[in-house]
């Protein structure tokens, strides 16, 4: 058994399969009701296969919409986009957008980058299909939880590298930022509930390979890594107090701010990663305030309006 699976088990492949006590979050007959959701296939990166997308916007809408590229987690090597479809669908009526969940390629199978690149090829071809969607491009969010939000803050690096799509906002969920696994809530999480730091070194594993060079990781692997943060989207990131990616985060957010980029950070205290929180309050906070943050970027007030 290679390192990375004695730290981080990954199910037999087929299907949608999830980890042990992992329960999808899938959309309701209530919402499906009320949403047209549809799977496309759209061109992935040169060379690469086609990506799935699931497209979700409401049936009552009308004209123009904002809207979320939704990048789901589960550590670069688990779920799939219909894992959290319940939170996509959500968003789509709470904030009367189109929501574009990807289904990236997963690691190891496929490591690093193609989780990032597939990501980055649907930010283009929604830009490309803006018309065809019904979509504003001024009010374009991207967004996702874990390694969700690692491929959040890369697709943000790499549009900015590469002259891309502008991004309006990007909503980072207790994120994936550094691969270097040194900060003190990875060493105090080393063994804790839910996702552990343990975890976290068998994800890097899985992702970049079980003899890669660390001192040569790509910034859109671990955005961590990149020297330069200025000209980067706004930004909302929420951190988890028990949580072993809390402090990579918090820093990543500090970063951000000394290279003059606005962000919003919240941390709740009391909250694991994957598993149920201790401070519900707290939670249902995070929830609030990321919500908040999303209406904002995706249907932004006037200006003078209250």
């Amino acid at each position: 058994m290679s390192r990375a699976d004695e730290l981080l088990p990954i199910p037999p492949r087929g299907g949608h399969d999830a980890p042990e006590g992992f329960v999808p979050i899938e959309a309701s007959p209530a919402q499906r009701s009320q949403l047209e959701i549809e799977e496309r296939s759209i061109p992935g990166p040169a060379g690469s296969p086609d990506v799935r997308v699931l497209v979700y916007r409401p049936k009552s809408a009308r004209g123009t919409l904002p809207v979320v590229l939704s990048i789901h987690g589960g550590a670069f090597c688990l779920l799939h986009a219909d894992s959290f479809s319940g939170m996509d669908a959500a968003w789509s009526l709470q904030h009367e957008c189109v929501v574009v969940g990807v289904d990236y390629r997963l690691a190891p199978e496929h490591p690093f980058p193609a989780a990032p690149e597939d990501c980055y090829a649907a930010l283009l071809w929604l830009a490309a299909s803006a018309d065809e969607l019904g979509i504003d491009l001024e009010r374009l969010v991207v967004t996702g939880g874990s390694a969700g939000g690692a491929l959040s803050a890369a697709v943000a690096l790499m549009t900015r590298d590469r002259n891309g799509p502008q991004i309006a906002l990007q909503a980072l969920m207790i994120p994936v930022i550094d691969d270097r696994l040194e900060t003190a809530s990875t060493l105090q999480a080393r063994d804790g509930l839910g996702f552990n730091g343990a975890q976290a070194e068998g994800m890097w594993l899985h992702y970049l390979g079980e003899d890669y060079d660390r001192s040569q990781t790509s910034p859109y692997a671990a955005p961590a890594r990149a020297a330069d943060l200025s000209g980067l989207p706004p930004a909302f990131i929420q951190t988890n107090g028990l949580d072993p990616l809390r402090d990579e985060g918090i820093l990543y957010a500090l970063r951000l701010m000394e290279a003059g980029i606005a962000v919003e950070l919240y941390n709740a205290p009391g909250n694991y990663h994957g598993h149920p929180p201790i401070d519900e309050r707290a939670a249902a906070v995070a929830l609030r305030v990321y919500n908040e943050a999303l209406g904002a970027a995706l249907n932004p007030k006037p200006a003078g309006a209250t």
